[in-house]
């Protein structure tokens, strides 16, 4: 592919993290993974990446939650993004990266993915590249299931390995609670455990293909905190649960304290408090004051794009 005009100075792209509104696992497969049926929401907890011409690849992080624990090489998604689109367009410079962290470490909010997804849009800016939205959700899908929704934002339904997206109407916004803990869950660790809990004799018929439940989507499409509050479900809720107790006192806290549904989003240890209209300020101040780390967000916001 032929450039068409490389950028001086810098780009800036913000990505939004996500929570699993609803998410359905299909049984363990013969090659050791699950399909999945899950309803994400971009929130309003936010990655910011600036893309500039540099010698090699180099990223360096700052942020409003902790980064010690993000790596600085090619184990970092958003170097990893950088040189997919390099190689895809042509381009056999080096890259910079300076990342600003919104979005917790490690909680199952897709930070990670939505500095990938902002760097697949970063330097494709600022290479020229000229690379489509379906040309960066292939790149992003090669990089890690999450990606592809960072890029898209707003409400999605996925499927198969979560990357399969169709968008999902949604009227108004919805309130949230984010809840974020220092002892992470290793996802495959909590996929682990739930396919142990589902080895318990019982009577459950095996779920080859997981659906979307019918309510999640009209309760978003209604724009109807209430009727979501009763149809939210998370099958990795138990086996996250199970791993780390402490979860459930979190989440009985946020109930009494008001929250209309509280639970894990995704594999953990992020607990999602879905709160009533106006009511998320109070909810977090109220856990905040509890001991625990809440941060208010909103949803659905837009998926990866790029600032002036």
């Amino acid at each position: 592919m032929t450039l068409s005009r490389v950028q001086d100075g810098r780009v800036r792209v913000r990505a939004p993290g996500k929570i699993n509104v609803f998410f359905a696992v299909g049984d363990v497969q013969p090659d050791g993974y699950h399909d999945v049926a899950s309803v994400y929401q971009a929130v309003g907890l936010f990655e910011d990446v600036w893309a500039t011409i540099g010698e090699g690849y180099t990223v360096e992080v700052t942020g409003t939650v902790d980064v010690s624990g993000v790596p600085l090489d090619d184990r970092n998604l958003a170097v990893r993004a950088a040189r997919s689109v390099a190689r895809a367009v042509g381009w056999e410079g080096g890259i910079h990266l300076e990342i600003h962290k919104g979005v917790p470490v490690a909680g199952g909010m897709g930070g990670g993915s939505a500095d990938a997804a902002a760097t697949l849009v970063a330097v494709n800016a600022l290479l020229g590249g000229n690379l489509s939205a379906a040309e960066l959700h292939v790149l992003g899908a090669e990089l890690g299931a999450d990606v592809p929704f960072a890029l898209l934002g707003g409400t999605a339904v996925g499927t198969g390995r979560g990357d399969e997206l169709a968008p999902a109407l949604v009227r108004g916004r919805f309130e949230w609670v984010l809840v974020t803990r220092t002892d992470g869950l290793s996802t495959p660790a909590v996929y682990g455990e739930l396919d142990r809990l589902r080895a318990a004799p019982d009577i459950r018929p095996p779920i080859a293909v997981p659906t979307v439940a019918p309510g999640v989507l009209a309760a978003l499409r209604a724009g109807d905190a209430l009727a979501l509050a009763g149809a939210i479900a998370n099958d990795l809720h138990p086996a996250a649960c199970s791993l780390l107790p402490a979860l459930n006192e979190v989440i009985d806290r946020g109930l009494t304290a008001g929250a209309l549904a509280g639970f894990v989003s995704g594999s953990g240890p992020t607990i999602a408090f879905l709160a009533a209209p106006g009511g998320a300020d109070a909810l977090a101040r109220t856990l905040r004051s509890a001991g625990f780390s809440a941060l208010a967000a909103h949803g659905p916001v837009a998926g990866a794009r790029v600032l002036a």
